[in-house]
């Protein structure tokens, strides 16, 4: 079980694909806002079971009915991969009922040594990926996420409708995704310099930019972004969640900020390029699968608090600006170097 949000729920999306793989006589199902269920197809001996958030699953009585209606499907054991109210009750109702569960920790204390502004414990954390293996082994399963296991585990690249293709062209050119937007202000770039970063790539008309967002606002900024540039288009409210998600998956690299892009991209086997502000790699969010020169951090000689927020949402004075110190030569150089040995 896990609910929200969106770039937490696609990862879980390798280490379920690596289950499947690595125990066959398994069978698995996911239980998520429907969605999200676009995310788990295609993956063997997985079905996907929507939570109804509105009507009957909505309140307590109807996480019961969850429960219920769970039960019919003869779950021997249940890995709550959220570790919030709902899906504490529905995994005691589990446990109550005779079932083996277990649950993701999400290390709190120590995120909290990370991000406190004095006596700042500095480390990488476990990952997300490392905590929900954790929940398995409990239930008596082993995985193993080492690169020689992964490497065959991503979907193949998805064949782009005519639809998708009448708005990008054929697929002969380098096609680099950029997510300019995060939930939260702290873990968004600048927007004048990201101009920077799309005018710099557009230069090589080799290059096919394609920018991904959503909501009325969202689509006037990278209106602007794209405004006057061939090589440059705006996909957001062009095209449908699933056919986004098969556009990704054809993408040469993806620009992320610290957000659900970052992660979906990364599920799909792309590679991925994430800038952090307020957030930092060492809290265990990183995209599945990239190296760690791929996280463009801000400079923490500057400010030196940094990490000063696990998700983004706490606000600091003086700190609103540290993703300034990326440059934007920095960010299409780390790119440009990407697609040169993709």
């Amino acid at each position: 079980m896990r609910l929200s949000a969106m770039g937490d729920v696609a990862m879980t999306v390798p280490v379920l694909r690596t289950f499947v793989k690595q125990h066959p006589q398994v069978k698995i199902t996911v239980i998520s806002r429907p969605f999200f269920k676009p995310f788990f197809e295609g993956i063997p001996n997985l079905s996907f079971f929507a939570f109804d958030e509105k009507e009957r699953h909505k309140g307590f009585l109807g996480l019961l009915r969850l429960f219920q209606d769970l039960k019919g499907l003869k779950i021997d054991a249940f890995a709550d991969l959220h570790n919030v109210l709902r899906s504490k009750i529905v995994r005691n109702l589990f446990a109550l009922s005779g079932k083996k569960t277990a649950s993701v920790d999400k290390g709190r204390a120590e995120k909290k040594a990370l991000t406190r502004p004095e006596n700042k414990v500095f480390k990488q954390l476990p990952t997300m990926f490392e905590r929900h293996v954790k929940i398995f082994e409990q239930l008596g399963f082993t995985i193993d996420l080492s690169s020689r296991s992964v490497g065959t585990l991503f979907p193949e690249k998805a064949v782009l409708s005519p639809e998708i293709l009448a708005l990008i062209g054929q697929k002969n050119q380098k096609l680099i995704g950029i997510a300019p937007f995060a939930q939260y202000d702290s873990k968004v770039y600048p927007l004048d310099l990201m101009q920077q970063v799309i005018d710099k790539l557009a230069l090589d008309t080799t290059n096919t930019i394609l920018l991904f967002g959503g909501g009325k606002k969202e689509i006037e900024l990278l209106n602007s972004l794209s405004a006057n540039k061939e090589n440059v288009l705006n996909m957001a409210g062009k095209i449908k969640f699933q056919q986004e998600l098969q556009l990704i998956s054809n993408l040469d690299v993806m620009l992320s900020m610290d957000s659900g892009n970052a992660h979906i991209a990364a599920m799909l086997g792309v590679k991925v390029i994430t800038l952090w502000g307020a957030t930092h790699p060492y809290a265990g969010f990183s995209p599945f699968n990239q190296p760690l020169e791929n996280a463009l951090v801000s400079d923490r000689n500057q400010f030196p608090k940094l990490p000063t927020s696990v998700y983004g949402n706490k606000k600091v004075d003086g700190y609103e600006d540290v993703m300034r110190t990326i440059l934007p030569e920095t960010i299409v150089l780390r790119i440009k170097k990407v697609l040169l040995n993709h």
